[in-house]
Formats: C-alpha cells, sequence, structure tokens
C-alpha cells in the first residue's frame, strides 16, 4: 500500500529542499531469528515457530532472513536445515542467509546445509573491525586480512555468496576499513555490512560512514551491495536506518519488536512502517500486528500498551478534546481524514481502525460514539450515567464495565 499524506498536510518530511529525485530501492533482511535470539530475556522458539515466523516474514515481502548461526552447534545448524526446507517446499519468495565467523569451520556446515536443501544461502561472515574491538581481542589488522581472505575464498569456491560485516563499523577507523573492505571484494564478497553493533551511530554518523564506503567502491569501479545494520542502544536505530538508506545502503536488518543483545536492533516493524510512509516501498502490512504478535509469543516478549504501530493503544484515544476531532472526521464519512487527524500512521495502513473509549478525560461525544458505533441507543440517561461513570473513574473504563452501566439503565 502507497502512502498519500492527506491533501490537508503539509508534509515537511517529503519538503523538495531535503530530499531530490527518486527513492532509492530499499531491500530488508530480517534478523529476528538470529540476531534477535541473542536477548538475554527472551524464550527461543520451537522450531514449528520459527517456521511458523518465517512465513509471516514472507508475507510482508521482506526479501531475506538470517536463519541462524549453523556452526553454534547440532541444535542450531538442525533448525537452520529445517527452515531452509521450509523455503524450499513452500516456494516461499524469501531468500535465505546465514550467519558465520570468518572460519572455514563456521562456513562448513551452510554449504551443507545449501546442498541438501537446494536452497542458496549466502554466508553473512563477520569479524571485529574497530581498533577497540582489536585492541581487547589482542588482533593485527594482518589477522583479520588473513582470516578474510581464507574464508571468503572458501564459501566462493563452494559457491555461495558472501555478504562481509565487519562489526562495529562505526566505530572503526577509515584505514581500517578501507583495507578490509578491499580484502573482502578481492576473495569473492558480492556485499559488505556496515555494523552499529553497539548503536553507537548519530543518523549523520551513519550518513559519513555510508557515503565514505560507497565513495570508496566507485573508485574501485566495482558494483557491491551495502548492508546496513543498526542497533538501539542509543534509540537512533530507525533515524540511523533511513539516514545510512540515503546515503547509499541497499539493504536494511531490524528484528521483529527490536528484540536482540542488549537494547535490541532496529525493529522490523517500525523500519517497514516508516519506508512505507517515506516512499521507499509499496507493500501490504496489514499482516504486520499478526507478525508482531507471532514473535511476542514464541519468544515471551511483551507488546508495550505503548508501543508504536502495533500497540494495544497505538490507535487508541480516550481523551475529549482529540476523541471530538476523530469523530468528526468520522461524521465527514472520510476515512482518511479520520485516520490523519489525530494520528501519525494510518490506522488502515496496518489494518487497523482508530478506536475512541472512555475515560476520566472524555467528553459526552466519547461516549455517543462509542455507542452508537456498537448499534446502541445513545440516549440522554444513558449517556450521562457513562459520562458520570467515567469522570469518577481513575482510568479508561472497560468494556465490560460500560456493558454493565448499560444493563442497569435498561
Amino acid at each position: 500500500m502507497r502512502v498519500v499524506p492527506h491533501p490537508l498536510i503539509y508534509d515537511w518530511n517529503r519538503d523538495a529542499t531535503v530530499t531530490t529525485g527518486p527513492r532509492p530501492v530499499a531491500m530488508l533482511d530480517d534478523e529476528t531469528l538470529r540476531d534477535g535470539l541473542q536477548s538475554p530475556s527472551i524464550r527461543n522458539p520451537t522450531i514449528d515457530e520459527k517456521i511458523d515466523i518465517l512465513r509471516r516474514m514472507n508475507v510482508l515481502g521482506i526479501d531475506t532472513a538470517d536463519l541462524g548461526l549453523p556452526g553454534a552447534g547440532p541444535k542450531v545448524a538442525a533448525d537452520v536445515e529445517r527452515l531452509a526446507r521450509a523455503i524450499a517446499d513452500e516456494h516461499l519468495r524469501i531468500g535465505a542467509n546465514c550467519a558465520a565467523r570468518t572460519v572455514i569451520a563456521d562456513i562448513t556446515p551452510i554449504v551443507e546445509i545449501s546442498q541438501r536443501t537446494g536452497v542458496a544461502i549466502e554466508v553473512g561472515a563477520f569479524i571485529g573491525s574497530s581498533p577497540i574491538r582489536q585492541y581487547a581481542e589482542g588482533w593485527t589488522i594482518d589477522y583479520l586480512l588473513r582470516h578474510t581472505e581464507e574464508a571468503i575464498g572458501f564459501a566462493v569456491k563452494e559457491g555461495l555468496s558472501v555478504m562481509y560485516v565487519t562489526e562495529d563499523t562505526t566505530r572503526a577507523d577509515p584505514e581500517s576499513i578501507r583495507r578490509l573492505y578491499t580484502a573482502a571484494i578481492r576473495a569473492g564478497a558480492s556485499r559488505v555490512c556496515i555494523a552499529d553493533t553497539v548503536g553507537h551511530a548519530t543518523p549523520s554518523g551513519a550518513t559519513a560512514v555510508v557515503s565514505f564506503v560507497k565513495t570508496m567502491f566507485e573508485e574501485m569501479g566495482v558494483a557491491i551491495g551495502i548492508d546496513w545494520h543498526g542497533h538501539r542502544d542509543r534509540g537512533l536505530d530507525v533515524s540511523c536506518a533511513l539516514a545510512a538508506l540515503e546515503a547509499g545502503a541497499t539493504r536494511l536488518h531490524g528484528a521483529a519488536l527490536g528484540i536482540g543483545e542488549r537494547c535490541g536492533n532496529t525493529p522490523m516493524d517500525l523500519l517497514l512502517v516508516n519506508l512505507a510512509m517515506l516512499g521507499y516501498l509499496d507493500r501490504d502490512l496489514t499482516t504486520l500486528g499478526a507478525y508482531c504478535e507471532a514473535v511476542s509469543r514464541a519468544c515471551d516478549v511483551p507488546i508495550p500498551a505503548n508501543y508504536p504501530v502495533v500497540g494495544a493503544d497505538a490507535f487508541r484515544t480516550a481523551t475529549g478534546v482529540h476523541a471530538a476531532a476523530v469523530v468528526k472526521a468520522f461524521r465527514k464519512g472520510d476515512r482518511a481524514l479520520m485516520d490523519a487527524v489525530y494520528s501519525g500512521v494510518p490506522a488502515s495502513l496496518v489494518g487497523r481502525e482508530q478506536e475512541i473509549e472512555i475515560g476520566p478525560m472524555s467528553g459526552k461525544s466519547n461516549v455517543i460514539f462509542w455507542l452508537e458505533s456498537r448499534g446502541l441507543t445513545a440516549d440522554e440517561a444513558t449517556v450521562d450515567r457513562i459520562f458520570a461513570a467515567a469522570k469518577a473513574s481513575n482510568r479508561t473504563l472497560t468494556h465490560d464495565q460500560i456493558q454493565a452501566i448499560i444493563a442497569k439503565s435498561g
């Protein structure tokens, strides 16, 4: 679904002085089933739950999914193979990749799973790149270069494509980035991934590092895909992903509900919504809530009521002035106006509707709309009783409480 701003909204986000020319193509890589599961607070889903989540990614049109790190052990390898077989057996459109350290021992099980299932699996070979990581690990740049060349060379020889992931790229110096990416390209990598591993980047920083890498590739005369992998330690994850895309990244990573290590990854759900609203992609997002709910159930991750877009309160209001404006838009028969007058995201974009509730901050228009929208009579006596109960309450009335008041009125 392509989002068109309501004609009564002047959209500074699309102002011509900020962005000119066509929007770049935005591909997406879903890390829910690998990096997302590194969260210390989640439950690791069963394989059936993982397959269900993979299917939901496919319905949303997500381009690729990280199926796991099979080098971590037999259990992970078995799950990765089941996921790959689901892609093959069900003819899913979503592509597959797997994480691996830049060592042959990690890449070998990916090769074997790809051969057994017939699914082309991209290798996401990662290695630390920043000076602080090199110092902590006792690595030299020559050590990193040697592992890079050996691992990528092996994967390519075995017929697999490689995304070379430099961990902590956003705190790495330009010369280290240049040397590592040059070695990776010479060894056969078809993509590189700029990783904001600890959520260090600001949007301007994301722009700077992606622009540096893009310019470097242009000077080398090579066509290499650029991925952006962000974390949300500073809460700048979605902003940084959008900045990286504008600067030249062609695939963005995220995880459902932002799950992942420490504060988590860029939320795939919010990334999808923002990309749709800014015109980077056009797809049906009406199953976005079901995707998030499936991950919430499978991983035991509660969705906060005020979580954007998919939270219970995302499109609910009980405030009198706000509700009155929404109701007036409804009376005009204008769904787009109803969606926009007190909401920054159209509820219809994600298969939801604006909801009017009744609470201590409500006006009588809330009560009348609540009743009429359910086919109930909004007579003055009933409205007054519900309104009085709402004003005496310290929170929004539940539907059962309102029904009880109506029953007594009868």
